[in-house]
């Protein structure tokens, strides 16, 4: 090999040890930034599960809380600015592949791409909470009524609707199950943590995992009755679908424990930044 080749070698092998790294740290702020949310999201659903029914257990409510504490603003920015780091570390796996042996199928772009624009769609909500603060943006309920009534007034808007629905449904049983099976331990550096470790990141993985998936999954049942029923009154977000567990015959204790586990899901979320493989 000449001198030019071998220096051409050289820089690629350098530019790609540099997006490695860019493309690391942005994973890693934007699993730490989703565990801030879910953290949130689950103390509120605990409040309202003990009588404190006037919180809004969403991302609109932790927004909310995190912007009345010191330094909200820069808080609120930094969550911004992480779900950023998220959604650029995405469309890197779409682009570029993904860890893993199948991480460069087409099944493993689309759904990076998917999640993708999920978390363009998340990241945009609290930036543009973040630039105005004081401006009321309705709760996640409100913004899924209205969205499900556009939609039901196009044509085929309640098959769309219905299809979106169970497409949720699909994706939070999706969700619960790879974590009841412990699918995510195929993604982190178990040989850098100890046993003790392994074991509290299975727990927080296991049961937050499943809540977060029951959570998505009951949020689908409702789109899916509401396009049957052709009421949009009937989609829920997640602060009127975490209070529909409370109306269950278990009561508010099977709100606990669903909040319970997306207190666990935030923590597992933290620990996902530290010995995720990206």
């Amino acid at each position: 090999m000449n001198t030019s080749a071998m220096a051409q070698s050289g820089r690629f092998r350098v530019r790609r040890k540099a997006r490695g790294s860019v493309t690391e740290g942005a994973a890693r702020a934007g699993f730490g930034a989703r565990g801030v949310i879910y953290l949130l999201v689950g103390a509120l659903s605990l409040q309202i599960a003990f009588g404190d029914t006037g919180r809004q257990a969403d991302r609109g409510g932790a927004l909310q809380e995190l912007a009345q504490k010191p330094f909200g603003a820069v808080l609120l920015w930094a969550l911004g600015i992480g779900l950023v780091g998220m959604a650029l570390w995405r469309l890197s796996e779409a682009l570029f592949g993904s860890v893993g042996k199948d991480g460069r199928s087409a099944r493993k772009r689309l759904m990076a791409t998917v999640r993708f624009a999920f978390y363009v769609f998340v990241a945009y909500s609290v930036l543009s909470f973040a630039v105005s603060r004081h401006q009321s943006r309705g709760s996640s309920d409100q913004q899924s009524r209205d969205a499900t009534a556009r939609v039901l007034e196009i044509p085929a808007g309640q098959w769309l609707v219905g299809a979106a629905g169970l497409g949720i449904v699909v994706a939070g049983g999706w969700i619960a199950v790879r974590a009841v099976l412990r699918k995510y331990r195929d993604k982190l550096r178990l040989g850098q943590m100890g046993h003790r470790t392994r074991q509290l990141v299975d727990v927080t993985g296991v049961a937050g995992g499943a809540a977060r998936g029951l959570v998505f999954a009951v949020a689908g049942v409702f789109a899916v009755r509401a396009a049957i029923d052709y009421e949009p009154d009937r989609a829920k977000g997640m602060d009127d679908t975490l209070r529909t567990f409370a109306d269950t015959p278990l009561g508010p204790w099977l709100l606990v424990c669903v909040a319970a586990g997306l207190v666990l899901f935030g923590v597992f979320s933290f620990a996902m930044a530290r010995w995720r493989r990206v």
